[in-house]
């Protein structure tokens, strides 16, 4: 039986550009992300992610425009 939205479990995961997403709790997380360690259900994940993304350029790209060599 299908587990709907509401019912599961997500985790907030993050990527090297430090872009942010949700999981589904029981699948592993893919290569090139990370979780961060707030899980709860999918609505709870979007309201943290809208909490802490607070600027959605790409890492690289803030870099590039902060003038960091290391971009």
């Amino acid at each position: 039986m299908a587990t709907d939205d509401s019912e599961a479990t997500f985790l907030v995961v993050i990527n090297g550009e430090e872009q942010y997403s949700v999981w589904p709790a029981h699948r592993p997380v893919p290569a090139g992300w990370s979780a961060t360690g707030f899980s709860g259900p999918r609505a709870a994940c979007l309201q943290h992610i809208d909490t802490v993304w607070t600027d959605m350029r790409p890492l690289s790209l803030r870099r590039a425009l902060a003038g960091d060599a290391r971009a």
